[in-house]
């Protein structure tokens, strides 16, 4: 089964829960995920299957050869192998994953995307440095990062020291995250928190488990109880209908025996059969229930 569905961020929102809480959520579009290969353990040694998001504008020969042979028309720009567990019902090379077979609300998933960039940054701002003295005579001393070692022993600067330095553009993974809503029509999903990356950011959502006390979405909640209402009405409507045929089923056998017996008994079927509409019933059989009906329709007045 596949844990893993490759996503791209759309926007940061707030939602309500149904007990009132206001959450942050970010929106995640995860359409078209497409199986671009699938490796075995008899082939390659191991299970997975390599997921394809997105349309590459050029692509290479031999990224094209490679969409082409998994039955695409165009190739993916990302491409992402998920490791699996189970080779029991997985898609095939070609085929689309939908999201609701790796997510739903109230999974845990970790997000992993790429930070944004900030540039060539100082202490101050990279690693939170209170900065100099601001008086005494320190006129430039505020952001300075101080003393980076000691003297002739050592004589070097140790490795890992924290100075000024590009920032940002990291890989990160925030962990815990829950799925509050799965949308399948539209194919997004809408995570509680906020994730690493800009507008329109890759991201890698990975399912880890599933919360215990999960509470839905105030809007999720007034769907699925309209739904159900819905779909409620609908059984009722049915089993009205099927009850109504039933009891029309049980009243008329008898009633059409008893007028068959007094046709055959009184006269021929020709001269009793003159008081039916002949416009609307056509054979013999019809203008007997007709003359059930009417002398059911009777009793009741």
């Amino acid at each position: 089964m596949i844990q893993t569905i490759i996503g791209k961020k759309l926007e940061q929102s707030q939602k309500f829960l149904e007990n009132g809480k206001r959450v942050p959520v970010t929106h995640i579009s995860v359409a078209n995920n497409v199986v671009t290969q699938l490796k075995t353990t008899e082939k390659e040694g191991y299970s997975a299957v390599q997921l394809g998001f997105g349309t590459k504008k050029k692509p290479t020969k031999a990224v094209f050869g490679h969409a082409k042979k998994a039955g695409l028309e165009k190739a993916p720009v990302i491409l992402k192998e998920v490791r699996i567990t189970d080779e029991a019902d997985l898609p095939q090379a070609g085929e689309f994953v939908a999201v609701a077979s790796v997510l739903k609300p109230g999974d845990i998933v970790d997000v992993t995307g790429t930070s944004k960039g900030k540039g060539f940054a100082g202490v101050v701002k990279r690693h939170n440095f209170r900065g100099g003295p601001k008086t005494h005579g320190q006129s430039d001393r505020h952001r300075a990062p101080g003393s980076i070692g000691q003297t002739t022993t050592p004589g070097r600067v140790y490795k890992g020291k924290r100075m000024a330095g590009r920032m940002g553009s990291d890989t990160v993974t925030v962990a815990n995250l829950t799925v509050v809503a799965v949308d399948e029509a539209a194919q997004t999903v809408l995570v509680a928190g906020l994730v690493p990356g800009a507008k329109k950011s890759i991201l890698y959502i990975t399912k880890t488990g599933e919360e215990k006390k999960f509470v839905e979405l105030l809007e999720e909640k007034i769907k699925r109880e309209a739904a159900e209402a819905e779909t409620a009405k609908i059984e009722a409507e049915n089993a009205a209908k099927e009850a109504e045929k039933q009891s029309e089923e049980i009243v008329s056998e008898p009633a059409v025996e008893e007028v068959k017996e007094e046709l055959k008994a009184e006269a021929p079927a020709s001269e009793k059969l003159e008081s039916v509409d002949t416009d609307q019933v056509k054979t013999e059989e019809e203008a007997v229930k007709v003359r059930a009906q009417e002398s059911v329709t009777e009793e009741k007045k």
